[in-house]
């Protein structure tokens, strides 16, 4: 789980605009992490996350789009069904509100990242890092189980 900047970027609903972005990104060889697009009747919002903050930053300048900025919260999630529940879940327990989220395409049984922007970030990363070390030290608990004593071994 980590930060990262997201940008949204305005666009305007027709053929060819989000092609001219995505050319631009790829053109400066800028890797997209996570991305999502949306309408409305007039226009579209485009967000994304990238590998290269800053030469993202520079290409979506020279575009001369309208972007905003936000810090949103990268959760790494195994790619399957209900993933994306727990953690919901975990954070509408804790009272925190998940303004928006996405999803990255994975594999079939590897992993995938949620993208969530939420209202309480500080918050939602304590939250979610508990859980994560409460579930550490259960599969510990249950490896060291699992083992064979060493008083057993080679009988």
């Amino acid at each position: 789980m980590h930060v990262e900047k997201q940008f949204s970027i305005f666009l305007i609903n027709k053929p060819g605009v989000l092609a001219q972005v995505l050319d631009a990104l790829a053109k400066a060889k800028v890797n997209i992490v996570a991305m999502t697009m949306m309408d409305s009747v007039e226009h579209g919002v485009l967000r994304l996350v990238t590998a290269n903050y800053p030469k993202t930053q520079d290409v979506l300048k020279h575009l001369n789009l309208q972007i905003s900025e936000a810090e949103v919260l990268c959760v790494n999630l195994p790619n399957k069904p209900g993933a994306l529940a727990g953690v919901a879940s975990l954070l509408s327990a804790a009272h925190i509100n998940i303004n928006y989220c996405y999803y990255t395409s994975g594999a079939t049984g590897g992993r995938t990242t949620g993208v969530l922007r939420v209202a309480d970030l500080k918050k939602a990363i304590k939250i979610l890092e508990k859980t994560e070390k409460k579930k550490a030290a259960t599969k510990s608990k249950k490896q060291k189980k699992l083992r064979p004593s060493p008083s057993r071994r080679g009988r």
